[in-house]
């Protein structure tokens, strides 16, 4: 039996063959199919795919014929083996490598624009900035114009060309450093992982100016131990990418659920006050505009974050409203979810003192928390207003009872569930406070809990919380998915947890990425100013 496995081991490696496709492709899902049907060619070892230049390398047994057979069949369209050995873009003559790579498959519209006839609305995708007519890739150590430089026969001027090229590369290199980092943020027994459909996009569509991170400092049980202690964490952690990437001028975060109550923390912990004093231009005149570990704030997202905590009527939908089970969650809770828990029924800390989201909701001694929010002049939430089974739409919109309204059916044009957009300029009052007869109302909900008593805490340190963030402007989005199949996906589809099972929120990841371009592109103008 050994011998016969030694045999088959080094027939493998003798028949062991590398074959290079030119092979089209439009999107992640193409890029997918493609890697899937590859691989399940028996003899198929490995699948590397290059979608920049559209260059997918097999290695393994498989017969040529074969592997083209099966990619030309899987895309449907002209599928031939890699035109040049090497790296095109170190060609010399790689322009006229590239044109002629591309010219079978673009299409000329009437006013001769280039155009492709993949249609990218049926696969989810809007704009028009997909697909493979990209630019041609630059080589990393020499361009074209470097190239016919260096061919100059005069050997005086050798040294000066030599000089200029170098510079233009320099420069083309400095321009393609990212200075915008985006922290990622997820939620409460998550990882990283959950943004993989939303990093691809962003990578994807608003090039190389971002630095796309997603937080790693609050795994698992980790976001058990309480928000203000999950905030530090992430706050070192932001830290330490900025000293590492030297380059940064610009700071967003884009959380999802409890990682946004994360984010508000760590902001107030990174939060330093502007040198000038500079009034902020957001229309927030009462708040300075400060630093965020250093940068420039631009961005602060949440998707379907309980910023009013959980505790009250269907705050937390999965106990359907039922008074009995949402009386029993305050105090079971902390046996699930540790010291979080706690913090999101309000229930934290002696009964003189404030729960942690009000003093979030204010600027405290230590920590300010409110003028770290309106450092950034773009302030956006994202709810669902049903079907989310653990988060409330009222607690992730900041609204009050009395101002939810019956939401649009349909969705906006471009954007499939997201039914509508309000912008909420910021409501002028003296900020959120603790008064006497909420800590009376605490106590007596901690002593001798009773629906009648914490009703009467929760709305108290519920309306302050609600005017305290509302000295801030923000842009609202409602998102629905009643018309998907299977619409109690919500919470997990607003974010495109899995793009297996939550697709349904492609649009609403394309809304939140158009928002971060058109803020950045704004953000580039007055610079320019």
């Amino acid at each position: 039996m050994g011998t016969r496995t030694c045999t088959h081991l080094l027939n493998i490696f003798l028949c062991t063959q590398v074959v290079e496709m030119d092979v089209p492709m439009d999107c992640p899902g193409c890029e997918r199919k493609v890697r899937k049907a590859l691989e399940s060619i028996k003899g198929v070892h490995d699948v590397q795919i290059d979608m920049n230049q559209q260059k997918v390398t097999v290695t393994g047994s498989a017969e040529q014929k074969k592997v083209l057979k099966v990619a030309r069949s899987i895309t449907g369209r002209e599928v031939c083996l890699w035109s040049c050995p090497y790296h095109p873009e170190s060609n010399g003559f790689n322009d006229k490598y590239y044109k002629k790579k591309f010219r079978k498959r673009i299409i000329m519209s009437k006013n001769g624009e280039k155009v492709s006839s993949y249609n990218y609305y049926m696969h989810g995708y809007h704009g028009h900035d997909h697909g493979y007519h990209q630019e041609r890739p630059y080589s990393g150590l020499i361009d074209e114009n470097a190239t016919s430089m260096f061919r100059s026969s005069r050997s005086g001027s050798h040294q000066r060309l030599r000089v200029q090229a170098m510079s233009a590369i320099a420069q083309r290199d400095e321009n393609n450093v990212p200075d915008h980092l985006l922290v990622l943020v997820h939620c409460i027994w998550a990882s990283p992982s959950v943004w993989l459909y939303v990093e691809a996009e962003m990578k994807r569509r608003v090039g190389t100016r971002f630095l796309i991170y997603a937080s790693s400092s609050n795994t698992s049980t980790k976001t058990f131990g309480g928000i203000d202690g999950a905030g530090k964490r992430l706050a070192e952690e932001v830290r330490q990418v900025v000293q590492k990437s030297k380059s940064l001028k610009k700071i967003s975060f884009l959380a999802h659920s409890l990682g946004g109550l994360f984010a508000r923390h760590a902001v107030a912990v990174l939060y330093s006050q502007a040198n000038d004093d500079a009034v902020s231009k957001s229309g927030d005149s009462h708040i300075l505009r400060g630093r965020i570990a250093g940068l420039e704030p631009i961005n602060f997202i949440t998707l379907a974050t309980p910023h009013l905590g959980v505790r009250g009527r269907k705050q937390l939908p999965f106990l359907l409203g039922v008074p009995i089970l949402e009386k029993l969650a305050a105090p079971i809770a902390p046996f699930f979810i540790g010291r979080t828990g706690t913090q999101l029924f309000l229930t934290d800390g002696k009964a003189d003192k404030p729960p942690l989201l009000l003093r979030m909701a204010s600027d405290c001694e230590d920590l300010k928390f409110l003028s770290a929010l309106g450092a950034f002049p773009c302030r956006i939430v994202y709810a669902n207003v049903s079907y989310d089974y653990m988060v409330g739409w009222r607690t992730s919109s900041i609204r009050r009872e009395t101002e939810l309204f019956k939401p649009p059916r349909r969705s906006l044009d471009g954007y499939k569930h997201v039914v509508d957009v309000e912008y909420c300029p910021p409501v002028l009052s003296d900020g959120a406070h603790f008064p006497p007869e909420a800590a009376k109302a605490k106590e007596a909900a901690q002593s001798s809990p009773s629906p009648q008593n914490t009703l009467e805490y929760h709305e108290i340190v519920e309306e302050e919380m609600i005017r305290g963030l509302q000295t801030l402007g923000w842009k609202k989005v409602d998102v629905s998915f009643h018309s998907t199949f299977w619409p109690y996906l919500a919470h997990n589809n607003i974010h495109v947890k899995s793009e297996r099972l939550h697709k349904a929120g492609a649009g609403v990841v394309a809304h939140v990425v158009d928002s971060i371009k058109q803020q950045e592109s704004s953000t580039l103008i007055t610079a320019s100013l």
